[in-house]
């Protein structure tokens, strides 16, 4: 996309959001209180930037929710890489890839907290929803091998370790990036909601939590942007090493 289409919707959201704050601030008394503008937020997040509480928060909702999206993704590829030949395995990882699915993170939350100490909490929520769209596309897109090249493998007795990278990670890396930019997205959203309900010190969902007790709502539209900042950058790095590896693999 030319970076003059992608620009155009971005400024219109932001005149809408301005202009919808500002209608707000006109009709009630506390209507700027109701809905900061994006000028208040982009400030209050320069204000924010140089304080070291902003970085470590920062450094330690990323490093929990980073690593349940790699430890989980890690353990949906191996399943889905060992399930894909076994019926037997695919069938018993049914229901509770179907329950995670299915149940609304907030019961994983509040039932994860009788296990888990608040500070782990982000870490294994986000893990929980990264597994089931992992496991299930880079599942199908082994199933989607191509058996004639198997076939061909088998005849011409390629060792397996050349047919496992040039067959099988060459069909599956499309589904993986695919399911890896969803995830990102989903650990991102989950990680910080378990933080906001179990409150560790120190993250991201705790200071989004203490903008809205206090009624700071720029600083509220300051952090929430902070994530979204923060969700895109990581997506972006890790799709530019998926697609590096595809492009090693030869997709």
């Amino acid at each position: 996309m030319e970076p003059k289409r992608r620009l155009w919707p971005i400024l219109f959201w932001l005149l809408a959001w301005q202009g919808g704050s500002m209608a707000l601030a006109a009709a009630y008394p506390s209507g700027g209180l109701l809905l900061a503008s994006p000028v208040r937020a982009g400030l209050r997040l320069l204000e924010l930037l140089p304080e070291p509480l902003f970085w470590r928060a920062v450094g330690n909702s990323s490093l929990r929710i980073l690593g349940g999206f790699l430890l989980s993704g890690a353990l949906a590829v191996g399943l889905a890489a060992l399930a894909a030949g076994r019926p037997w395995l695919q069938d018993l990882l049914v229901p509770p890839v179907a329950v995670v699915k299915a149940v609304p993170v907030a019961s994983f939350i509040i039932l994860a907290l009788v296990w888990l100490d608040s500070r782990s909490l982000s870490l294994f929520i986000s893990a929980l929803v990264v597994f089931p769209p992992v496991y299930l596309n880079v599942l199908e897109g082994i199933r989607r091998t191509d058996s004639r090249l198997l076939e061909l493998a088998q005849v011409y007795r390629i060792p397996l370790r050349r047919r496992l990278w040039g067959i099988y990670v060459l069909q599956a890396l499309p589904y993986f990036r695919s399911a890896s930019s969803l995830a990102l997205g989903l650990c991102w959203k989950a990680g910080v909601a378990a933080e906001v309900i179990g409150l560790p010190a120190g993250t991201v969902g705790e200071r989004l939590y203490t903008a809205k007790i206090y009624l700071q709502t720029p600083d509220l539209f300051a952090w929430t942007t902070v994530v979204l900042v923060l969700a895109a950058l990581f997506e972006k790095l890790f799709l530019t090493a998926v697609n590096a590896l595809a492009g090693k693999a030869g997709c």
